[in-house]
């Protein structure tokens, strides 16, 4: 039987076949496969939910290690554990079922518990730094299993220092939450505060609306979520492009230091990009529902996706002098 590609490991759906493919069932199992193949100086790449990958097209000089473990615990003091192969939505689910908040905004991102430190997730005015307290790391470097505290991973946004690395393997996470019978202020909805079941509705139901919640049927959400991150440039830049664009209520953000955080979205589009862009026939294109995620349409490949991303970073940086980076990790490309 034949090794299944990244295109059946992925939300993207694009991808070549890796060299081999372990799952692993377990934290043990975890650790083991990769402390093995690190010791016979074989490359691999971890997937989880595989939502966050894009991974170059042909055979690849790779393993691919699933991460499979699954699991949800929580104590007396209300610290939720869960392994990192499990779905990071069931973790949402479990959470707000049990009267717990913290990460009811966070409900219907796709992928596991375990990426979610990677890359700090976040949205409508919540991120995974804020309830984080550990993670259990198969540290590569030492070989070490060990729980360290979230303050030793530089979150940031869209940012820790396990991104990009590969220093070490989420094994577990572990989130402090609170018991509670209304949700954190939530953005999208001017900042009210709603009871914890509506809430997660209210989330599930605007990211459905964006094409990101995960359905089959839908090419809108074969995508890797959102492509870009929000840029975050000089305000002096910022008020250059308000001035260039001139709309009112430009989306901008105070992010320090006379830094603004910008929308990409708003950028994308006003570069001449719209949903949809470039257009039908295309095998990538813009979602139609949401500028900032990247589609195959049911025939793209790994090269089709970062052409577009390419093409769309082009316009966007002729158009403002703005540089978008893109969110998800790129294998081989």
């Amino acid at each position: 039987m034949s090794t299944p590609s990244f295109a059946s490991l992925t939300t993207l759906r694009v991808g070549g076949a890796p060299s081999a493919l372990y799952e692993c069932a377990s934290a043990a199992s975890l650790a083991e496969t990769v402390a093995k193949l690190d010791r016979d100086r074989v490359p691999l790449l971890v997937v989880g939910g595989g939502s966050n990958l894009l991974v170059a097209d042909g055979e690849l000089d790779l393993a691919a290690v699933l991460v499979r473990n699954e699991g949800i615990s929580l104590d007396d003091d209300l610290r939720l554990r869960a392994q990192a192969g499990t779905e990071w939505d069931a973790v949402v689910a479990y959470a707000v079922e049990h009267g717990l908040g913290g990460i009811e905004a966070l409900s219907g991102i796709p992928g596991s518990a375990g990426a979610t430190p990677v890359q700090n997730v976040g949205a409508y005015g919540a991120e995974i730094a804020d309830v984080l307290t550990r993670v259990r790391l198969y540290n590569r470097e030492t070989g070490a299993d060990e729980w360290v505290d979230a303050s030793s991973l530089d979150l940031a946004y869209r940012y820790s220092n396990l991104k990009f690395t590969s220093r070490a393997v989420v094994l577990e996470i572990e989130l402090q939450l609170a018991e509670t019978d209304v949700s954190i202020p939530l953005r999208h909805l001017g900042g009210e505060r709603v009871p914890l079941a509506e809430a997660r509705e209210s989330v599930l139901a605007t990211r459905r609306a964006k094409g990101m919640v995960l359905d089959a049927a839908d090419h809108d959400t074969w995508s890797a979520g959102s492509f870009f991150t929000n840029p975050v440039v000089p305000s002096a830049l910022a008020d250059a492009i308000e001035a260039q664009v001139g709309e009112e209520r430009m989306p901008r953000f105070p992010a320090g230091d006379g830094q603004e955080k910008l929308s990409a979205a708003w950028l994308i589009e006003r570069a001449g990009c719209p949903r949809g862009f470039p257009g039908e026939g295309a095998p990538a294109r813009l979602s139609t529902k949401h500028t900032l995620a990247l589609t195959n349409r049911g025939s793209a490949t790994a090269a089709d996706i970062a052409a577009l991303a390419r093409r769309v970073q082009d316009q966007v940086r002729d158009a403002f002098g703005v540089e978008l980076h893109p969110e998800p990790v790129w294998v081989g490309l």
